[in-house]
Formats: C-alpha cells, structure tokens, sequence
C-alpha cells in the first residue's frame, strides 16, 4: 500500500464520530507535495507549487517522489499538522463546498526569485486563508483534498457545525404619516423652526397670504 493509500485510510478511520464524544480538536499530520518546474522569466530559473497532500505522512525535507528530463520534479517538501478546532467549523464547511474541496498550503517565498519556498502551515479553514492572502506577505496555494482528508474534515464539520437559519426581521410598526406640530405660537413667523414638520410650514405659509389686514395694521414693509 501507498504511503498516500495508507494515510487516506488511517484519516477516514472515525472520521464521523458522535457528538457527545467528539472532541473540539483534532489533528492529523499531512504531507505536502510540491511540483518544481522551470521559470518562467530569466530571473527565477525554477518555480514551486503545492499540487498534492498526502494524509498521515510521516516527516520529510524535499524528498524526490519524481524528476522528468527538462528538470521538472515532484518532491515531498514538508509535513505540516492541519489542526481542525469546532470554533472555525463553518470555514471548513465552506472549503468544502469549494469544486473541489480544497486544503490551503501557505508558504513563505525564499529570499530569491527561484528559491525553494518554505511550507509552514496547512489550513482546511477558507477563513484563515484569506486573512493570510490579505496580508500579501505569503503564498496560499488551494490544493484538493483527497478523499480520505476530505473524510476527515467532512466528518469533523458534520459533528459541529450547525447552519444558523436565516430569520427575516420583522419591520417596526411605527407609524409615519403622522404630522408633528411645531412649538410656540404657529401665528409667529419664525426664522427657523427645527421642530416643525415641513407639510406644516408651508401650510402655515399658505394661510398667512389669505389672511386680511385689519383696520390700523400695516401690510408687510408699508411705510418703511
């Protein structure tokens, strides 16, 4: 048996458990297979590329799995412990959701164009990803899970995540077309009222230019 065939069978071994026993951590060591192949500018003779994992691998340090003639290679770089904790089952759920499901590799890049890169952590959480992406400081690399990691975290997130159902908020009922008077004498012009409602305003206005001048009153500016 394959040491990939082993690992996926010892990670789907349990992975659904009852909930009452499961515990709210759980880890599993996973190797990471990066793929070399040759630059693509004159100035980084080689790239790298996470394009596997391996599920239970034992430790490694960019052990050759495989070369072809133009230099391309396949190594397992690193073995990095993917951690799955209950608090951040919803972002597992949503990278399993992902065509494909996918684990992230984040890397940190080497100090030249072309160097080997160095995998420091794996994460089954799309959440976490992206905060590492955001900081435009590392390299996060999508790789499918197979099937025996996929169990894993499948099961994992079948035991502790609950969906939140969505629940339509009910409108106040407060009601709105309601006029709210304005304070002091309405018969009082006044500069400015911030406690009167507009619609009352210009109501007001309009009864004020119907409104006769009374004997020994002065219209508006006469005899100024």
């Amino acid at each position: 048996m394959s040491e990939e065939a082993a690992g996926a069978e010892r990670a789907g071994d349990g992975a659904v458990q009852d909930e009452a026993s499961a515990p709210r951590r759980v880890s599993l060591p996973v190797g990471i297979v990066v793929r070399r192949a040759p630059g693509a500018t004159r100035w980084a003779k080689w790239s790298y590329r996470a394009v596997a994992l391996i599920p239970g691998a034992a430790a490694a340090d960019w052990r050759p799995l495989r070369e072809e003639a133009d230099g391309t290679a396949e190594f397992h770089a690193a073995t990095a412990t993917l951690e799955l904790h209950r608090a951040d089952a919803e972002g597992y759920a949503v990278s399993l959701a992902m065509t494909p499901p996918a684990v992230f590799v984040i890397a940190r890049r080497g100090p030249q164009p072309g160097d080997r890169p160095t995998l420091f952590r794996v994460t089954a959480s799309a959440y976490e990803a992206q905060d590492f992406a955001d900081s435009g400081e590392d390299e996060v690399e999508p790789v499918a899970m197979p099937d025996g990691l996929h169990a894993f975290v499948e099961g994992f997130v079948t035991t502790h995540f609950v969906e939140e159902p969505f629940v339509k908020r009910r409108r106040d009922k407060v009601r709105v077309d309601r006029v709210e008077d304005g304070i002091g004498d309405s018969r009082i012009r006044q500069m400015a009222d911030v406690y009167r409602a507009p619609a009352e305003q210009k109501t007001r206005r309009q009864g004020d230019r119907a409104l006769p001048v009374r004997d020994g009153e002065r219209e508006p500016g006469e005899g100024e």
